[in-house]
């Protein structure tokens, strides 16, 4: 029996028992004599049975499916999130479908619409920014979604991060602390609201409170890569920067390897303190000063917040925001 078409029909026929028991089974309903249980749990594992999410789901009007968006799923700030999440679905019985956005505006779109289409009971979108259009499609489906590791400055939607304004505040005020009074701030698109309002925020605060100018000549945008940040390179030394804010590991690791190519020592000539913390910090060497962030916690409570909203429990906070550090290596003195 080709595996492809085998439905839950052949297995109530090879059962000798009816469709509605095959489901019961497969759904776990206890009033099921336990020899029928078992007599139908070895048909399933004989015909390598497995039922339709989707088709379930049309009955229970659930398909126990969640989509998580994410920008690129080689980073390892978006992959640690994603085990995260991964694990707390799976302790709530929830499948994931991991799809990649390409950190793409349209394409955030097409992949939603592709989600939706699969009947996913919630969306996990761990983008930095939620463009008009993508957020008129989620409220158009009505859809249960949590950003994970990120913000939204209307608070609509449900998200679960840290306090990035008062982390990079910490930063800088540790950098200028080391007698730094150029230091680049290196990120993403400013659009996006984590960069370009909330750790610029963060940014400024701390030169004011230091009583420096705010510089613009300073502000670099580009992308979340390495080789982002080894390009960006020739332009942050044109601009007399003694260091540098990044916001993102890969790229900090980038601009680490530009200004050693440069012929520059870190920290002696040049200080560098990245932002998630992930493996990548002590990977390097020089290791890392980083703002730590429990990457795992950020995936697993967004998940479990999503299973709230799933089940329309009250929430009586949709924004979580978890503890983060500051953690000194070699990178700074």
């Amino acid at each position: 029996m080709d595996k492809q078409t085998i439905t839950i029909y052949d297995v109530a026929r090879e059962a000798a028992v009816s469709m509605a028991t095959v489901s019961r089974v497969v759904n776990g309903n206890p009033n099921v004599k336990p020899a029928t249980r078992k007599k139908v749990l070895e048909v399933i594992d004989r015909l390598d049975y497995r039922p339709n999410a989707v088709a379930r789901g049309l009955a229970s009007k659930k398909t126990t499916t969640v989509g998580v968006i994410i920008p690129d799923v080689t980073n390892i700030y978006f992959s640690s999130l994603a085990r995260g999440i991964d694990d707390v679905a799976t302790m709530y019985k929830y499948n994931i479908i991991l799809a990649n956005s390409d950190q793409n505006g349209q394409k955030e779109v097409q992949v939603l619409n592709t989600l939706l289409a699969k009947q996913v009971d919630g969306i996990i979108f761990m983008g930095n920014q939620i463009t008009d259009e993508l957020r008129a499609e989620l409220k158009r489906s009505r859809t249960p979604v949590v950003l994970s590791g990120s913000v939204d400055p209307t608070g609509e939607l449900g998200s679960v991060n840290i306090d990035y304004v008062a982390a990079v505040m910490e930063s800088i005020t540790d950098l200028i602390n080391n007698g730094n009074k150029r230091i680049a701030f290196v990120s993403g698109s400013m659009d996006e609201p984590i960069n370009g309002e909330y750790r610029l925020k963060g940014y400024k605060m701390a030169l004011e409170k230091a009583g420096i100018k705010f510089d613009k000549e300073l502000i670099f945008e580009t992308d979340y890569s390495y080789r982002a940040g080894e390009t960006l390179w020739p332009a942050i030394a044109s601009s007399h920067a003694t260091a540098a804010f990044v916001g993102d590991d890969e790229l900090a690791v980038g601009v680490l390897n530009g200004a050693r190519d440069a012929g520059l020592r870190v920290p002696e000539d040049f200080e560098i303190i990245t932002s998630n913390d992930s493996k990548l910090t002590e990977i390097v060497r020089p290791k890392l000063s980083s703002i730590t962030q429990p990457l795992y916690d950020l995936g697993a409570v967004s998940m479990r917040l999503l299973t709230k909203l799933m089940d329309k429990e009250e929430v009586s906070e949709k924004t979580i925001q978890l503890p983060y550090g500051l953690i000194k290596r070699s990178s700074t003195k």
